[in-house]
Parts: structure tokens; sequence; C-alpha cells
């Protein structure tokens, strides 16, 4: 009986500890959660990014019932005073708000971003909802008190930025051509940088970032960390000043864009995906990707467009494939989203990204790398990006060279919402692939901005510089195919301009050195960086139109559009020849009367419009470029009066 009493006394302890401790934590619980007040951050000026933070509900990355991603829908509408700017902004759980520094997984800061595109007052009205999977429904939910409904407003001013930094600019846009447009000051956009490394963000700096394969280690970007300035960003201390100074010296060599996987799982790097797991899509790592936000931010301020390659082949559907479609549903790929449909998987990932990212000013969403979905799914997962963004970025798509009359032809027009290609094709008929999309896009009703964001052949892609860790310069000297850095200015770089394409990123092969998985050292290219960084200044500095120019190879005779020479003109106004090999060309002015100066750029060396001299138009003109076996661009401009 003594026994059995003492039982029943430490019952009686035990239950009531645990129940004061279950009523602790409720206390806990119920001070961790916010009380739904906002606080507006980040300098509030136009273009620049403005955040709204609402002191929400507190959860953990790892929550399931209900879990932060899927079961809060946290929506944003953002309105300017005069009613003529609306933005509904799709917001996201961020931990405590600052987990890029501190790791925390947990927290109850619930985050939305704006970049305004005007000064004044804007206000802001917050919708909180919950249900199952809410996040990614059109379903009403159930309004979460005290935070939905919330009303405020803060005011922006002009923004005070210059030169290269986006914020000078403002946000860069479709605008019904084949070149993006910045809606701040009306420049139109020429890209060129670099494809490679695709794993750019397999870096060691990144929270929670694995190696999945030997041959594919974290970078650390060791021979950058010199590029890396005072007062430049870092998190946890010093992590990131690899990475950092990579993208200055990218930005110092006059580039003006960077590409990357946010998610390969699966693929040739298996090194980069958002989740606070490889294989957990419903779970999101808040501090790997505000550290992701970090470089981001830097890249927009160093004048550094974001091409965000969403998926890559190995993982973008359930089939097998190598080049062409090859179902096989018994044997899924389980790296893939949704089997390659628009489900809650890809729609989460997707909200997620725009979410966080969606607000910078220059950027694409690319459908994905080498992409394999079907037209349907294609169409799907773009309309929903569409829809999911407020600020509408360009849309574009990426695939085999041999399967773009496949992948494009059912997207033109207004067959889908895309408003651009993505090409990969051998270095040398870039010209012919540019002015054939370019010109189906526009045949089609909708111009695409076409770039060509990948040159083959795959093993060697855009070479390192010679004398780089003991390359020889060209190709056929590694037992590939025969061609050098000279060769992918001339009909890669060129060819893509004098097609009407938007620009080029340049990829760097599997084979030889600082290759398309493992570079950390862009200067492993430097001279081609060169060669771009003068393209882009001659069509700046010379005042080229080139958004109302088009392809006019037919007045020099090339109706092949093969790699002779290339015309590019706004008829009747300025016309360009680019002779890739030197000599002599002749243009077809017969239709244009009136008197022209020509004058010559030299491609590999820049400068200075060199030679000009008086020429008359109603006639065939003759073009000889002022020495001979080398590039050169003839430069024809009607005289003004």
């Amino acid at each position: 009986m003594r026994f059995s009493k003492v039982l029943s006394c430490i019952a009686i302890v035990l239950a009531v500890a645990f129940a004061n401790d279950v009523q602790a934590q409720r206390k806990n619980t119920s001070k961790l959660t916010g009380d739904g007040s906002v606080s507006i951050t980040g300098e509030l000026k136009q273009w620049h990014a403005v955040t709204l933070n609402l002191s929400g509900p507190f959860a953990k990355e790892t929550d399931t019932e209900p879990n932060p991603f899927t079961d809060y829908r946290f929506t944003i509408t953002f309105e300017h005073e005069s009613g003529t700017h609306k933005y509904s902004v799709p917001g996201y759980f961020a931990a405590d708000g600052n987990a890029g520094e501190s790791g925390s997984q947990s927290g109850n800061v619930w985050r939305a971003h704006l970049s305004p595109d005007k000064a004044g007052q804007w206000n802001y009205h917050i919708s909180f909802v919950q249900g199952s999977n809410i996040a990614i429904s059109e379903a009403p939910g159930n309004e979460v008190a005290p935070f939905h409904g919330t009303t405020g407003s803060f005011e922006v001013s002009p923004t005070d930025k210059k030169g290269r930094d986006f914020r000078s600019k403002g946000r860069l846009q479709y605008v019904g051509k084949h070149h993006l447009q910045f809606i701040g000051n009306g420049e139109y956009f020429l890209k060129a940088g670099p494809d490679s490394p695709e794993t750019l963000l397999g870096y060691a700096d990144f929270d929670n970032t694995i190696a999945m394969k030997e041959k594919v280690p974290l970078k650390n970007y060791d021979p950058h960390v010199g590029d890396w300035k005072d007062g430049d960003p870092t998190w946890k201390h010093d992590k990131g000043k690899g990475l950092i100074g990579a993208l200055n010296y990218l930005a110092g060599k006059g580039l003006n864009s960077i590409s990357f996987l946010p998610y390969n799982a699966g693929g040739d790097g298996d090194n980069v995906w958002p989740f606070i797991n490889r294989d957990d899509k419903f779970h999101y790592d808040c501090s790997k990707l505000d550290q992701w936000g970090i470089v981001f931010s830097h890249a927009q301020q160093q004048g550094l467009y974001l091409h965000f390659k969403l998926q890559e082949t190995e993982n973008d559907d359930n089939r097998r494939r190598k080049g062409q479609l090859i179902v096989d549903y018994e044997n899924p790929v389980t790296e893939s989203l949704d089997g390659g449909l628009t489900g809650p998987e890809r729609k989460l990932y997707l909200r997620e990204l725009i979410a966080r990212y969606g607000h910078h000013l220059a950027l694409n969403w690319n459908l994905g790398e080498e992409n394999t979905q079907s037209p349907e799914e294609h169409r799907e997962m773009a309309r929903y990006i569409s829809v999911t963004d407020p600020y509408h970025h360009n849309i574009v798509i990426h695939s085999y060279p041999n399967m773009q009359e496949r992948v494009y032809e059912p997207l033109l027009g207004y067959g889908s919402v895309l408003t651009g290609a993505s090409l990969q094709n051998m270095w040398d008929i870039v010209h012919e692939r540019t002015w054939k999309w370019v010109t189906a896009s526009v045949q089609s009703g909708r111009p695409w901005v076409v770039a060509n964001d990948e040159q083959g052949s795959a093993r060697t892609g855009v070479p390192p510089d010679p004398g780089y860790k003991g390359f020889g310069g060209d190709t056929s000297e590694e037992g590939y195919e025969s061609y050098n850095l000279h060769g992918i200015r001339k009909y890669t770089l060129w060819g893509n301009l004098m097609a009407g394409g938007a620009g080029v990123e340049y990829y760097f092969g599997y084979r030889l050195a600082e290759n398309d998985l493992v570079a950390e050292d862009f200067r492993s290219r430097d001279q081609s960086w060169n060669y771009c960084r003068i393209a882009l200044e001659f069509f700046k500095n010379e005042d080229i139109p080139y958004w109302d120019m088009i392809n006019a190879d037919q007045l020099v005779g090339n109706y092949a559009r093969n790699n002779e020479v290339y015309c590019l003109t706004k008829q009747s106004e300025i016309y360009l020849v680019y002779i890739p090999d030197g000599g002599k060309s002749t243009l077809d002015l017969s239709e244009v009367p009136g008197e022209f100066e020509l004058s010559w750029f030299n491609p590999r060396e820049g400068g200075s419009l060199e030679n000009g001299t008086s020429i008359g138009g109603g006639r065939q003109v003759s073009l000889v470029a002022p020495s001979e076996n080398e590039d050169w661009l003839a430069v024809i401009k009607r005289k003004k009066i």
C-alpha cells in the first residue's frame, strides 16, 4: 500500500510538472508569435529595395502543421498614391529576419520586397491567410488575425544612384522589341557575361551547401578574394569575399550579366538547391537564401543582370533523354519537380524565388537549361511565372540545338507568354540561328529577345586565353575542333549582335581549364571579356540605335546568312557592315540616295572610329577593310543636313 501511494504521488507530481511545462511552452510560443506590427526598411528611394517586415506567426523551417512555406499565403498590395502604379507582391517566411547572418531556422519575421518605380507616398495592404497548400492555391483561405488587413504607408524619394548601378536606370522590361529597356532612363540593353560555371551557387560559404559529386567540389573563388573591396558585403564575419570579389572583377571588365542554376539536384553539378534538404521540396533554407540575396543585390549594384536558369535537363521532368525525348514513366527522375508538371512542388519553388528575388531590377526567368518538357508544360510553367511575378520580367527558354524547332515553334507568338529565347549552338552558326529566331518571332507577331547563351562544342566551349595554365590557344591542339578566341569574337559575339540578337553569355565547356562545373577564376577568359567590353562600348559610345535596327545581310549579298559578311541597318539612316576576315565587300545603297559618311571600327582594340570619308548613296558602294585577314566593322551613317 505504501509503495502504491508513493507511485501515485510521483505520478501526480509528474502530471503537474508536465502541465506546467506545456503551459510555459504555450506562453513562450505566444510571446514568440508576432503582434502584427510592421516595419519598413531599406533605402526608401525609387528603384531601391524597400522591405516590409511583418511580425507574424512564429514558425520553424521544418514545421509541417502548419508548414510556413505552403500553409500561409502572405501577399502585399503596394499602390502609389497616384493610383497609376500597383503591385501584388508575394511575401515569404524569413525566420528571425537576419538568417543570413545568424543562421536561424525559426522566428516570426515575414517579409516582402518592393522596388518602387515612382517617388512619393506608397500605401500597402496586407493579406495573410491560412489553409492547406494555400500559398500555391487561388482559394480564399482563412484570414489570420491580427495580420490580415493591416494597412500603412511610407514615403519614397528619387534615386540618387549613378553609373553601372541598375538603381540609376530602373527596371529592365520587355517592350515588344528584340531588346529589353530600362524604364527609368529609357536605355536599351545588350548583354555580355559568363554562362559558366552553371554551379555558380555551389559555394562553400553558403549555409548547408553540399557537394554530392567528388569531381564537382564546392567553390571558394580564391582567385577573386583580392577583388573584394572595403565596404563590400560579407556574411558571418568574413564569408563571401571570393564570390563578391568575382562579381567585382566581372563588372570591372565591363560585363553586365551572370548566369546560374538555383536547382541542379540530379544534374551534372548536383550541389545547388534552395531547400533545407536536397529532396525536401516543401521546406526552404532561410539562411542560405538570404545569403544568395546578398550576392544578387551586390550583382545588381555592380550592373550585372541575373540569368536564373530555373532547372537543368536532368531534373526538369520525368523523362530519360540524350538530345531526344524518351518517355519512361516507370523510372521517373525523382529530382524533377512534379515530374515536369506545374504542380505543388514547382509552384512553390517559383513562388519562393519570385518572392525573394523578383524585386531585382534586371533579370530573366529561364524555364530551364536544355529543357525537354512538353509545350503544354512550358506554357503552364511560364504562365504561372507571369501571374506570380508582379514585375513581369523577361521569360525565356533554352533547349538542345537539335530540338529548337520542336521546342520553340509551339511557343512563338501568343502560343505562350514567353518573351525570349536562350540559344545553344555551335560557335560558328550563331549568326544564322539568331537570325532564324529573331525573324520567326517577328513573323509570329511577338518579337523575342534572342541571346546566345551556350556555344559548342560542348567539350571546349569558349576556350581560356592562350597561355592560361598551359593552354596553347587553339582547340585543335587538344584534339578537338579547330577554333580560338578570335573565332568566338567574330562568329559568336558579333554574329549574334549583327543578327539583331540581345547579346551573349560564354560557356566554358567541360574539358579545358576552368570548365563549366569547376570554374572559379574568371580571369581564365580575360581577353574574351575585353572583346565583349569593346563591342558593348561601341554600341553605347557611338549612339547606335540597335533596338530599331534589323539584319539586312541581303544588302551585302549574304542571302545564306553565313559568316562571310554581316549587315545590320536602320534603313536609309545607318548601316553596320561587319567583315570577319578583312578584304572587301559591297553594300547595296541603290535604293537610298543621299550623302553618307563611312568610318571603320576596330573590334579587336576598340577606340574611336577611323578614316571617315564621304560616300554617295543611290548605288553599290565598295567597302575595303583597313587591313587584310582581320575583322573590321564599317559604320555608314547618313550625313546630317
